[in-house]
């Protein structure tokens, strides 16, 4: 597979990647081996992939063939289900090595969260043979130039027994790498439903043009709709979920926290390696390494106490939605499943920030130098943590407290 060789360049991208054949995995504890064999390999090219804006097929096709992709699978579909604290585990540890390889697969799971919840039985079956065989879902994401993220404007128009599909998405995380493509518009009846395109389908283009800073190789670019068919039985009925009392919300958050805390852990990671191998003690401190330095010491200490935090609200948070998973939900169960997410969401986001730019305040000078790339923590960190102003978190929770006020349903909260 071709590879972008710099930040600036442009493909349109219209053939469908081939299919990797994909593991079968059994039960959590092989999702969590597997996750690390992977991160252990996913690591070592991670500063190169960044600087280079390398585009990861190779790993992608790795994260395909460990079959990693099909673990939330349905029992019944042949599919181990693994916990909501396994998924976030497989996340954070994913994220930790590389977090854009962390971010590509999110959009692949949320869509088959809405399939478990909207899905028909032929979908369900269709979709999920696809997901355990290899196949990968990506994301044709919001549209650009709209009042906010949920501000929809492509409709589908009738056409015979199915619909035609004109419009122009961005953010479109993982759809670069994907076999199919799901993409929420809205139906005849202006109602949201999730399409799910297939990949090399006639007035289908993927642009690679996303030049972000941070995450930079998640290929979160451009999707041109040109009058794209758009068969029946590919459409889920995303609305019947909107107001109804499901997890899509905390599910979707779950991963994004999960990021976050991998986003964190690197950077501490590279900040320990960096103090014992490179950095110099400052003058005043007297010692013979950075790492006697007190100060140091006890920075280290607190950045690692604050990551033991995040991670401990980021594992209740989790094992709070597959406790509500096995109940019947109502508003206010959703609600609280909300706020125990956007309390993991709000400390992940906190120490991401933190500890990425800490580390050049901890390492000295010589972090900064462009052969390190050190400076790829912070700008993945600052990249992703915009996806949902962690503001809006802190002010969820306060009026959940104070006001018994629940939270707006949607996948940011």
């Amino acid at each position: 597979m071709p590879q972008a060789s710099s930040i600036s360049t442009t493909h349109d991208i219209d053939e469908a990647p081939r299919v990797v054949p994909a593991a079968r995995i059994a039960g959590d504890a092989q999702a969590i081996d597997a996750a690390h064999a992977l991160a252990a390999d996913f690591a070592q090219g991670a500063a190169q992939r960044d600087r280079e804006r390398g585009l990861p097929w190779r790993e992608i096709e790795r994260y395909s063939a460990s079959g990693l992709g099909g673990i939330t699978v349905p029992r019944e579909y042949g599919g181990p289900d693994v916990s909501h604290v396994t998924l976030a585990e497989v996340f954070r540890i994913i994220s930790a090595a590389d977090p854009s390889l962390g971010q590509i697969p999110q959009n692949h799971f949320g869509f088959l969260n809405l399939l478990r919840l909207t899905g028909s039985p032929e979908q369900k079956r269709r979709y999920y043979e696809g997901v355990l065989a290899g196949r990968r879902l990506g994301n044709a994401g919001p549209e650009r130039h709209t009042r906010h993220t949920r501000d929809i404007q492509a409709r589908l128009v009738p056409d015979g027994d199915g619909f035609r599909l004109t419009g122009r998405k961005f953010y479109s995380t993982g759809a670069l790498f994907a076999h199919w493509i799901p993409s929420k518009v809205l139906d005849a009846q202006g109602r949201l439903v999730t399409v799910v395109l297939e990949r090399g389908a006639p007035g289908l283009t993927v642009v690679d043009d996303w030049s972000s800073f941070g995450q930079r190789t998640t290929a979160s670019g451009t999707v041109l709709l040109d009058n794209v068919r758009v068969e029946a039985e590919s459409i889920l009925p995303a609305w019947t979920v909107q107001e109804s009392p499901v997890l899509i919300g905390p599910f979707a958050q779950l991963m994004q926290a999960a990021i976050d805390a991998g986003i964190a852990q690197g950077a501490l990671n590279d900040t320990v390696a960096f103090l014992r191998e490179r950095a110099r003690p400052w003058v005043e401190a007297n010692v013979e390494r950075a790492t006697q330095d007190p100060y140091v010491i006890a920075d280290v200490g607190r950045l690692y106490t604050d990551l033991h935090a995040a991670e401990a609200l980021l594992t209740e948070a989790a094992q709070h939605l597959d406790d509500a998973a096995r109940r019947e939900l109502d508003a206010d169960a959703v609600a609280a499943a909300s706020i125990v997410v956007a309390r993991a969401k709000a400390l992940t986001t906190e120490i991401a920030l933190t500890a990425s730019e800490k580390l050049f305040e901890l390492s000295g000078s010589r972090a900064s130098l462009a052969e390190f790339n050190l400076d790829r923590h912070w700008r993945n960190a600052r990249t992703h943590t915009l996806h949902d102003p962690v503001r809006w978190k802190y002010h969820a929770i306060g009026n959940h407290v104070l006001n018994g006020q629940r939270p707006n349903r949607h996948s940011w909260i």
